[in-house]
Parts: structure tokens; C-alpha cells; sequence
């Protein structure tokens, strides 16, 4: 049996800045050679796209950044030679349904396989199953709640759903010898698991899957080997050139190899200009330096817990002064002062009945039903 290798790359979005090299296919003002040819020598390639490939401009109303890539940016795409390309994230469903359904109908007409979005919920589910020399291997993927889910009668991509998405997972493992998830979730520029996080990803591998991708924190993470499985908690970014600072500017490639087992292993790049490039081995040796040493903090017996608890101090003001209705300005003075004015508004009972209608399932389900048809109906 010849093993088969799998490079899994984080997130593809063309931008402004790099726009004409996409489109013009000029793959070398992209990735260094030695990177290309890297790629190249694996069997397989998979990456999260992370913008639609639309040439018409129909944002949805949402919170954050509508992305788009015109359609001609699929000449720089598939230079890489990508085998599949993950769909289940925040940002497919920014131009709408017909933003999606282009950007399916380009993959479709360049033979790139895609998975975890589709016309609807049902399809959006789907796995891809790839086969050689007798290993099968099953990509699921699969994106939490945010403005680009797919519903029963709408294109949008694979939400995570505990009450279905393991079963999926279940299922696939029964036709397949291994099976990666790729899972588009956790907090953006926080380089360790929250213990949800890590709850479901273990879970997620209870149910059978041997390698667990967390993408969509743009920086690098943490990893663990849980029972017959790897999780992998952030590789940052593949090429997504929108901003520069010490989150995105590193990342890692997953290089994964299936035979009677499978190994996993991990290729640091770096950001340069509007490309990325294998940096020197020094820098190499800087960045899985600090990936392993994290990577050994989550066994620490309340880690995870305390880290992020400083985290949540350190963020929740801005969640507390949104809520609270102050605009830009506002908030960053609130966040400033450790949410020092936003806390003014909020008495202890206020507090409390916050807490439940964001912790309540019976209150969360009616509220978000409510703020979905107010905003849908608002002009």
C-alpha cells in the first residue's frame, strides 16, 4: 500500500493589492518556487476559498466585511492545482446566493472539487470522498453560525449542527478508511481553544474523524493528539493579503499522510508583500518553537480555562458596549477603560437577564428568530 499525502493549506482570498496577479495567473508574484514545487509533490491539495468569485457586486447585510474576488482570479487559484477547496465559512454567501452559485459554477468548469457549501442545506453537507490505491479518505466541512449558512431552501454553506453534523461524521467514517474535518470556527487572532471549542473538536473525533482542522483565526494556533486523532487549533492564513501584523503574517501548511496510519506534520510560511514564500530555517524554527509550546500548555490541567477567561476580560467590553448601542468611538474608549461606561448602564439585574437570554436555549432560539425577521424586514 502506498501512502498517500494531503497538503491542507488555511484561507485563499484574492484582494485588491493582489487582484491582477490572480487574474493574469502570474503564480510566482503569489508563492516562491520552492513552496510551489512543495505543493505540488503532495497527491492531494485542499484549501478554505474564502471569498466568492463573482464579477457582480450584491453584498448581504451583515456584520463585518463583504468580500469579493472577480471570477478571473480562478486563473491564479488553479495554479496551485487544488484538489478541493473548502466552501464552509463567514464569508461564501457575501454577494448573495448568486455569488455562491458562481463561484460553484467556476470550480465545476475547471474540474476543482469543492465541499461544504451547496444549493441548499442538504447538498451544502456533503462530503467528498477521495480514493487511491485502495485508501479512501472523506472531506467534511463544516462552518459555525454566522451570515453565510445555507437553509432548507437557500445556497449557503454546511453549519455546524451538534444534532446532525456528528452523524454526518459518523456516517462518512462508515465508507471511509480515514476522515478529515474541516472545521471554520473559533475566535479570530486567538491562538488557543476556548473549552467549547476543544469539546466539540474532540467530540468531532469520538465520532470518528483522525484529523480536525480549525480555520477562520487567521493566525497560528495549538494542536493535540486526542485518542486516534489530531486537532489542530488555527494554521492561519494560506494567502489572504489584507492585512499585516504578527497573527497573519505566519502560518502553517498541514501536511498529512495516510497509509496503515496516519502521520501528521507541519510546514510554517510567511507572509511576503502580497504573497507567501517558505521563509529561512531560523524562522522556520521560531514559529514551530512557539506552536509546540502551546501545543503543551493545553495538557496543563486548567490552561485553556484560565487562558481564556483572560481573553473574555480583555474582549467582553466590547461585546457589553455593542449591546449597549455605542458606536466606534465609544467603544474603543469603553474598551479603554476595561468597560468601565458600558457597565454603568447595566445594573447586576440587567446583567442577569442578559445572561439569560444569551444562555437560555428557549431565549436564544426566540430572540435570534426575532432579530432575523426584524432585519430581513428593515429597509
Amino acid at each position: 500500500m502506498n501512502p498517500i499525502t494531503i497538503f491542507i493549506g488555511g484561507d485563499i482570498a484574492p484582494t485588491k493589492s493582489n487582484y491582477s496577479f490572480f487574474a493574469e495567473g502570474d503564480i510566482n508574484a503569489l508563492i516562491d518556487d520552492k513552496l510551489l514545487s512543495l505543493l505540488h509533490s503532495a497527491d492531494y491539495r485542499i484549501f478554505n476559498l474564502e471569498v466568492p468569485l463573482t464579477d457582480i457586486e450584491n453584498p448581504i447585510r451583515k456584520d463585518g466585511p463583504n468580500l469579493i474576488a472577480p471570477v478571473l482570479t480562478i486563473n491564479g487559484i488553479k495554479l496551485l492545482n487544488p484538489t478541493i477547496l473548502g466552501l464552509a465559512n463567514n464569508h461564501i454567501l457575501d454577494q448573495d446566493e448568486q455569488g455562491l452559485c458562481q463561484t460553484m459554477e467556476q470550480l465545476s468548469k475547471h474540474e476543482i472539487k469543492y465541499v461544504g457549501a451547496g444549493k441548499d442545506l442538504l447538498n451544502a453537507a456533503k462530503p467528498v470522498i477521495i480514493e487511491k490505491d485502495g485508501i479512501k479518505i472523506g472531506i467534511y466541512a463544516c462552518a459555525e453560525n454566522e451570515f453565510s449558512i445555507a437553509e432548507e431552501n437557500r445556497a449557503g454553506a454546511n453549519p455546524f449542527d451538534p444534532l446532525e453534523s456528528l452523524d454526518h461524521i459518523v456516517n462518512l467514517k462508515s465508507k471511509c478508511d480515514f476522515v478529515i474535518v474541516l472545521y471554520h470556527g473559533g475566535k479570530e487572532e486567538y491562538r488557543y481553544p476556548s473549552p467549547y471549542l476543544q469539546k466539540v473538536c474532540r467530540k468531532i473525533v469520538e465520532k470518528g474523524a483522525n484529523l480536525v482542522i480549525c480555520q477562520h483565526s487567521h493566525c497560528v494556533g495549538a494542536y493535540e493528539n486526542f485518542n486516534n486523532g489530531v486537532i489542530v487549533y488555527g494554521q492561519g492564513n494560506f494567502l489572504f493579503d489584507l492585512t499585516s501584523n504578527e497573527f497573519w503574517d505566519t502560518s502553517l501548511v498541514v501536511k498529512a499522510i495516510f497509509g496503515d496510519k496516519m502521520s501528521v506534520d507541519f510546514v510554517p510560511i510567511c507572509k511576503n508583500g502580497k504573497g507567501v514564500v517558505l521563509p529561512e530555517s531560523n524562522r522556520v524554527e521560531d514559529i514551530l518553537e512557539a506552536f509546540n509550546v502551546r501545543s503543551k500548555q493545553l495538557s496543563i490541567p486548567g490552561f485553556i480555562e484560565t487562558e481564556y477567561e483572560k481573553f473574555c476580560t480583555e474582549n467582553g467590553p466590547f461585546y457589553l458596549s455593542t449591546f449597549a448601542g455605542f458606536g466606534r468611538i465609544l467603544r474603543k474608549i469603553d474598551g479603554m477603560l476595561n468597560g468601565i461606561i458600558s457597565r454603568q448602564i447595566y445594573s447586576l439585574n440587567k446583567l442577569n437577564t442578559l445572561q439569560n437570554f444569551v444562555e437560555c436555549e428557549a431565549h436564544r432560539e426566540l430572540f435570534l428568530k426575532y432579530l432575523r425577521s426584524t432585519t430581513s424586514n428593515h429597509k
